[in-house]
């Protein structure tokens, strides 16, 4: 995000900068573009607070899928 979108974020969306960025995510995984604003912080918080590695390397999995597929990208 952008300096001054993340001045703007409420405490609670703030918490999903708790992560450092990555090649991929969860809500880049489930819906990349066709998502709303609040469906893709809603899944970043679930990411933050229920992070495993188990549920990293689905998330690999569900990217090369999406990558192959062209999924939610426009």
């Amino acid at each position: 995000p952008l300096r001054r979108e993340v001045e703007a974020y409420d405490g609670r969306v703030k918490r999903r900068l708790l992560v450092r960025p990555g090649v991929t995510g969860l809500w880049q995984v489930s819906g990349r573009s066709d998502l709303s604003w609040d469906e893709s912080v809603r899944l970043d918080l679930s990411y933050v607070e229920n992070w495993s590695m188990i549920s990293d390397v689905l998330i690999i999995g569900k990217t090369v899928k999406a990558v192959l597929a062209s999924d939610g990208a426009y």
